[in-house]
């Protein structure tokens, strides 16, 4: 039952410095752990002539059908009965950074397309120090400069952030190819669907100061299409405008798509029961999401996903 059940989408809380494909790896093999210890299926009996002690005595023998294990079928014969789970990765991130990060397991792989295809926005926090500069505009990297930042408001920095999200305004309505006087466009704006459903840069569609302590400060951005280099370079380019510079210190995904940093499982339960559990708890709003972007139904992955379907999730040796 477990095993068939393995079968959707979830997230997971990726920690800094450490590579998402390290986070996958860690999941699948504690996953092979606990399904290959749950019980299996009892060894196939076969029916084998055995010598006994004929019923007169005196040392004759004769032979007696008997029922026994297939030795074959026996764990230290067989090995694992399963080796490898079918785990895909969503928008990954990069070593420096942490948060919500979606994977899938068996057709669960076919959904990370789905939601790749509908273009949803991804929430960060990014924090930023002013004074100085660095070669990859992290606090870690080899320091280029230091500056001056007494002149810095938080007001200053408030209307950098306007410049920024009316500039990205812009071009998000360019890359969304709807004409904005049609009834169309009207329909998408009520139901917060005008995005590019296509490629294109990276776009902010919000940003704003979550608080401010000169030398620090912290922002929250939505955007699509972006890496968390680009939003480290973005802090940069907000220093350079403010006529100082800004190194970032931190950039923590909360949320990508319908996912949430309360969907995002720690490392204490990446096991076989939270997960079963997190694929059931966010299946519907997953389905409720490529339904209203993607106009999907019956036809959706996630009607595929019952227990005769599951069982592709994993490769269990014969």
């Amino acid at each position: 039952m477990a095993a068939a059940e393995l079968a959707g989408l979830f997230a997971v809380y990726k920690p800094a410095g450490v590579a998402w494909g390290r986070v996958r790896d860690a999941v699948e093999t504690r996953l092979l752990r606990e399904l290959n210890a749950a019980p299996g299926r009892s060894p196939r009996q076969r029916v084998r002539f055995l010598p006994a002690p004929a019923p007169g005595g005196g040392g004759a023998v004769e032979l007696v059908a008997a029922r026994v294990p297939v030795l074959a079928d026996h764990p230290l014969v067989r090995g694992p009965r399963f080796r490898k789970l079918k785990i895909g990765a969503g928008h990954r991130l990069d070593v420096k950074a942490s948060g919500v990060f979606v994977l899938g397991i068996g057709h669960g792989n076919k959904l990370l397309t789905e939601l790749y295809n509908c273009h949803l926005t991804k929430v960060y926090t990014v924090g930023g120090l002013f004074g100085k500069a660095t070669d990859d505009f992290s606090d870690t990297g080899n320091l280029v400069e230091k500056t001056t930042f007494d002149h810095i408001t938080r007001e200053k920095l408030e209307r950098i952030l306007a410049v920024i999200q009316g500039t990205n305004q812009k071009a998000l309505l360019m890359y969304s190819n709807i004409d904005m006087k049609t009834q169309e466009a009207y329909e998408l704006a009520v139901k917060g669907l005008i995005r590019p459903m296509g490629k294109s840069p990276p776009i902010i569609t919000a940003v704003r100061c979550l608080w401010f302590a000169l030398p620090e400060f912290q922002l929250e951005i939505h955007c699509l299409h972006e890496t968390q280099q680009y939003l480290r370079k973005m802090v940069h380019e907000i220093g350079l405008e403010l006529k100082s510079s800004a190194v970032c210190t931190q950039v923590r995904r909360i949320r990508d798509g319908v996912f949430t940093a309360d969907d995002a499982l720690p490392r204490t339960r990446w096991n076989l029961q939270s997960i079963q559990e997190a694929i059931w708890n966010c299946q519907l709003k997953v389905e409720t999401e490529l339904e209203k972007t993607l106009g999907h139904g019956e036809n959706s992955p996630l009607h595929q996903l019952d227990g005769d379907t599951a069982e592709h999730a994993l490769q269990e040796c014969p």
